[in-house]
Protein backbone atom coordinates (compact mmCIF):
# COMPACT_ATOMS: atom_id res chain seq x y z
CA UNK A 1 0.00 0.00 0.00
CA UNK A 2 1.60 3.37 -1.10
CA UNK A 3 1.84 6.23 1.53
CA UNK A 4 -0.33 8.48 -0.68
CA UNK A 5 -2.57 8.02 -3.12
CA UNK A 6 -4.20 10.61 -5.23
CA UNK A 7 -6.60 8.94 -7.48
CA UNK A 8 -8.35 10.63 -10.75
CA UNK A 9 -9.11 13.91 -9.25
CA UNK A 10 -10.47 16.69 -10.81
CA UNK A 11 -10.27 20.29 -9.23
CA UNK A 12 -11.87 23.58 -9.94
CA UNK A 13 -11.04 27.12 -9.29
CA UNK A 14 -14.75 28.11 -9.34
CA UNK A 15 -15.39 27.76 -12.82
CA UNK A 16 -11.78 27.18 -14.04
CA UNK A 17 -10.77 23.25 -14.64
CA UNK A 18 -7.50 23.38 -13.18
CA UNK A 19 -6.88 19.72 -12.57
CA UNK A 20 -8.31 16.85 -15.17
CA UNK A 21 -8.27 13.41 -13.83
CA UNK A 22 -5.26 13.67 -12.11
CA UNK A 23 -3.58 10.46 -10.41
CA UNK A 24 -0.18 9.72 -8.41
CA UNK A 25 1.37 7.87 -5.48
CA UNK A 26 3.79 8.61 -3.05
CA UNK A 27 6.12 5.82 -1.46
CA UNK A 28 6.66 5.72 2.08
CA UNK A 29 10.34 6.70 2.51
CA UNK A 30 10.48 8.71 -0.89
CA UNK A 31 11.59 11.64 -2.05
CA UNK A 32 9.14 12.33 -4.63
CA UNK A 33 8.91 15.32 -7.24
CA UNK A 34 6.10 17.25 -9.00
CA UNK A 35 7.69 19.10 -11.65
CA UNK A 36 6.07 21.27 -14.36
CA UNK A 37 5.53 24.79 -15.79
CA UNK A 38 3.98 27.86 -14.24
CA UNK A 39 0.31 27.08 -14.02
CA UNK A 40 0.50 23.62 -14.99
CA UNK A 41 -2.05 22.23 -11.74
CA UNK A 42 0.99 21.99 -8.75
CA UNK A 43 0.45 24.08 -6.54
CA UNK A 44 -3.66 22.97 -6.75
CA UNK A 45 -2.04 19.46 -6.37
CA UNK A 46 -0.79 19.70 -3.63
CA UNK A 47 -3.81 22.00 -1.85
CA UNK A 48 -6.05 19.58 -2.97
CA UNK A 49 -4.15 16.77 -0.96
CA UNK A 50 -4.28 19.08 2.38
CA UNK A 51 -7.62 19.74 1.88
CA UNK A 52 -7.66 23.83 1.61
CA UNK A 53 -10.31 25.70 -0.27
CA UNK A 54 -9.96 26.80 -2.88
CA UNK A 55 -9.68 24.87 -4.91
CA UNK A 56 -12.99 22.65 -5.00
CA UNK A 57 -12.61 18.83 -5.27
CA UNK A 58 -15.48 17.52 -7.21
CA UNK A 59 -14.56 13.86 -8.13
CA UNK A 60 -11.95 11.32 -7.53
CA UNK A 61 -9.62 10.62 -3.76
CA UNK A 62 -7.00 11.10 -2.08
CA UNK A 63 -5.93 8.71 -0.02
CA UNK A 64 -3.35 8.62 2.86
CA UNK A 65 -1.98 5.69 4.92
CA UNK A 66 -5.40 3.38 2.75
CA UNK A 67 -7.90 6.08 4.16
CA UNK A 68 -9.61 8.73 2.99
CA UNK A 69 -9.84 12.11 3.40
CA UNK A 70 -11.04 13.87 0.32
CA UNK A 71 -13.45 16.60 1.80
CA UNK A 72 -11.88 16.66 5.34
CA UNK A 73 -10.33 20.14 6.58
CA UNK A 74 -7.22 20.96 6.64
CA UNK A 75 -6.45 20.82 9.91
CA UNK A 76 -7.71 17.52 10.25
CA UNK A 77 -5.83 16.04 7.37
CA UNK A 78 -3.00 17.84 9.28
CA UNK A 79 -3.37 16.15 12.52
CA UNK A 80 -3.39 12.61 10.26
CA UNK A 81 0.04 13.16 9.47
CA UNK A 82 0.56 15.51 6.80
CA UNK A 83 2.29 18.89 6.33
CA UNK A 84 2.09 21.82 3.54
CA UNK A 85 5.02 24.38 3.82
CA UNK A 86 3.10 26.86 1.31
CA UNK A 87 5.41 28.72 -0.83
CA UNK A 88 4.47 32.16 1.16
CA UNK A 89 6.26 30.53 3.91
CA UNK A 90 4.13 32.41 6.36
CA UNK A 91 6.21 32.82 9.46
CA UNK A 92 5.48 35.07 12.23
CA UNK A 93 8.05 38.40 11.81
CA UNK A 94 7.68 39.35 14.94
CA UNK A 95 8.31 36.45 16.96
CA UNK A 96 11.42 34.63 17.52
CA UNK A 97 13.08 31.41 15.49
CA UNK A 98 12.29 29.61 19.28
CA UNK A 99 8.47 31.17 19.37
CA UNK A 100 7.45 29.80 16.04
CA UNK A 101 8.19 26.87 16.45
CA UNK A 102 6.34 26.69 19.80
CA UNK A 103 3.76 28.14 17.82
CA UNK A 104 2.76 24.49 16.04
CA UNK A 105 2.13 23.21 19.90
CA UNK A 106 -0.55 26.15 21.12
CA UNK A 107 -2.18 25.53 17.59
CA UNK A 108 -2.35 21.70 18.33
CA UNK A 109 -3.29 21.99 22.06
CA UNK A 110 -6.24 24.39 21.24
CA UNK A 111 -7.56 21.83 18.48
CA UNK A 112 -7.09 19.45 21.32
CA UNK A 113 -9.56 21.49 23.13
CA UNK A 114 -12.34 21.89 20.46
CA UNK A 115 -13.19 18.06 20.72
CA UNK A 116 -10.38 16.12 19.24
CA UNK A 117 -9.21 14.17 22.27
CA UNK A 118 -5.70 13.93 23.76
CA UNK A 119 -5.27 10.24 22.09
CA UNK A 120 -5.63 11.71 18.45
CA UNK A 121 -2.98 14.34 18.81
CA UNK A 122 0.36 13.00 17.51
CA UNK A 123 2.90 13.61 19.19
CA UNK A 124 5.59 16.59 18.44
CA UNK A 125 9.04 16.74 17.49
CA UNK A 126 11.04 18.27 20.16
CA UNK A 127 12.56 21.52 19.43
CA UNK A 128 15.83 20.86 20.06
CA UNK A 129 15.82 17.98 17.60
CA UNK A 130 15.09 20.38 15.02
CA UNK A 131 17.72 22.70 15.80
CA UNK A 132 20.12 19.16 15.09
CA UNK A 133 18.73 19.57 11.93
CA UNK A 134 18.69 22.96 10.98
CA UNK A 135 21.88 24.18 13.17
CA UNK A 136 21.63 27.87 11.56
CA UNK A 137 18.17 28.07 13.00
CA UNK A 138 19.70 27.43 16.41
CA UNK A 139 22.19 29.89 16.17
CA UNK A 140 19.35 32.54 15.67
CA UNK A 141 16.95 30.78 17.92
CA UNK A 142 16.22 34.26 19.85
CA UNK A 143 15.99 36.63 16.70
CA UNK A 144 13.05 37.59 15.22
CA UNK A 145 11.84 35.52 12.30
CA UNK A 146 11.45 38.75 10.10
CA UNK A 147 14.57 39.90 10.19
CA UNK A 148 15.91 36.38 9.06
CA UNK A 149 17.20 36.15 5.23
CA UNK A 150 15.05 34.02 2.34
CA UNK A 151 16.72 30.99 2.87
CA UNK A 152 16.62 30.72 6.70
CA UNK A 153 12.64 31.90 6.99
CA UNK A 154 12.43 28.88 4.46
CA UNK A 155 14.33 26.59 6.76
CA UNK A 156 12.06 27.55 10.34
CA UNK A 157 9.03 27.42 7.49
CA UNK A 158 9.65 23.57 7.76
CA UNK A 159 11.71 22.93 10.92
CA UNK A 160 7.96 24.55 12.31
CA UNK A 161 5.97 21.73 9.67
CA UNK A 162 8.22 19.20 11.55
CA UNK A 163 7.41 20.11 14.61
CA UNK A 164 4.35 18.24 14.14
CA UNK A 165 6.31 15.21 13.28
CA UNK A 166 4.42 14.19 10.09
CA UNK A 167 4.63 11.00 7.71
CA UNK A 168 4.38 13.30 5.03
CA UNK A 169 6.04 16.75 4.54
CA UNK A 170 4.76 18.45 1.16
CA UNK A 171 6.77 21.69 -0.26
CA UNK A 172 5.45 24.20 -2.23
CA UNK A 173 8.73 25.64 -4.35
CA UNK A 174 11.37 25.39 -1.33
CA UNK A 175 14.48 26.75 -3.29
CA UNK A 176 12.38 29.36 -4.57
CA UNK A 177 13.94 32.86 -4.31
CA UNK A 178 16.82 31.55 -2.79
CA UNK A 179 20.97 31.49 -3.57
CA UNK A 180 22.77 28.86 -4.66
CA UNK A 181 24.20 28.02 -1.39
CA UNK A 182 21.35 28.42 0.72
CA UNK A 183 19.59 25.85 -1.59
CA UNK A 184 22.29 23.64 -0.80
CA UNK A 185 21.80 24.09 2.74
CA UNK A 186 17.81 23.44 1.91
CA UNK A 187 19.03 20.12 -0.21
CA UNK A 188 21.13 19.03 2.56
CA UNK A 189 18.15 19.32 5.55
CA UNK A 190 15.47 17.89 3.31
CA UNK A 191 17.88 14.68 2.41
CA UNK A 192 18.51 14.37 6.35
CA UNK A 193 14.85 15.09 7.34
CA UNK A 194 14.18 11.88 4.76
CA UNK A 195 16.57 9.74 5.62
CA UNK A 196 15.29 10.19 9.58
CA UNK A 197 12.05 8.58 7.83
CA UNK A 198 9.87 11.28 6.75
CA UNK A 199 8.19 10.65 3.17
CA UNK A 200 8.86 14.62 0.82
CA UNK A 201 6.25 15.01 -1.71
CA UNK A 202 7.79 18.53 -3.00
CA UNK A 203 6.68 20.85 -6.32
CA UNK A 204 9.56 23.00 -7.62
CA UNK A 205 10.32 25.15 -10.84
CA UNK A 206 14.04 24.76 -10.28
CA UNK A 207 13.86 21.33 -12.07
CA UNK A 208 17.42 20.59 -11.79
CA UNK A 209 17.78 20.80 -8.29
CA UNK A 210 14.16 18.86 -7.73
CA UNK A 211 15.67 15.98 -9.79
CA UNK A 212 19.23 15.92 -7.74
CA UNK A 213 17.50 15.32 -4.94
CA UNK A 214 14.40 13.46 -5.70
CA UNK A 215 13.81 9.19 -6.04
CA UNK A 216 10.48 9.44 -8.11
CA UNK A 217 9.21 12.33 -10.80
CA UNK A 218 6.35 13.74 -12.16
CA UNK A 219 5.63 16.32 -14.40
CA UNK A 220 1.99 17.72 -14.55
CA UNK A 221 1.40 19.46 -17.81
CA UNK A 222 -2.58 21.73 -18.09
CA UNK A 223 -3.84 19.65 -14.95
CA UNK A 224 -2.53 16.25 -16.41
CA UNK A 225 0.30 13.84 -15.29
CA UNK A 226 2.40 13.83 -18.31
CA UNK A 227 5.00 11.51 -17.06
CA UNK A 228 5.75 9.48 -14.32
CA UNK A 229 9.27 7.78 -13.45
CA UNK A 230 12.13 7.33 -11.57
CA UNK A 231 14.87 10.51 -11.39
CA UNK A 232 17.13 8.72 -13.01
CA UNK A 233 14.72 8.05 -15.96
CA UNK A 234 13.93 11.61 -16.16
CA UNK A 235 17.51 12.77 -16.08
CA UNK A 236 18.30 10.78 -19.26
CA UNK A 237 15.03 11.82 -21.20
CA UNK A 238 16.13 15.08 -22.72
CA UNK A 239 12.94 15.48 -24.79
CA UNK A 240 10.73 15.20 -21.47
CA UNK A 241 12.46 17.63 -19.67
CA UNK A 242 12.75 20.29 -22.99
CA UNK A 243 8.88 19.77 -23.72
CA UNK A 244 7.71 19.74 -20.38
CA UNK A 245 10.24 21.53 -18.37
CA UNK A 246 11.88 23.56 -20.96
CA UNK A 247 15.48 22.40 -19.53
Amino acid sequence: MSLLEVDDIDAFYGQSHILRGLSLTVEEGQICALLGRNGAGKTTTLRSIAGAVPPEVRSGEVRFQGERITGRDTEDIAMEGIALVPEERRVFPNLTVEENLHMTQVSRNRSNRIGRGLEAVRETRPVEELYEAFPRLDERRNQQAGTLSGGEQQMLAIARSLRQNPGLLMLDEPYEGLAPQIIEDVEDAVRQINEEGTTVLLIEQNAAAAIKIADYCYIVDQGEIVFSDTAEALREDDEARQRYLGV
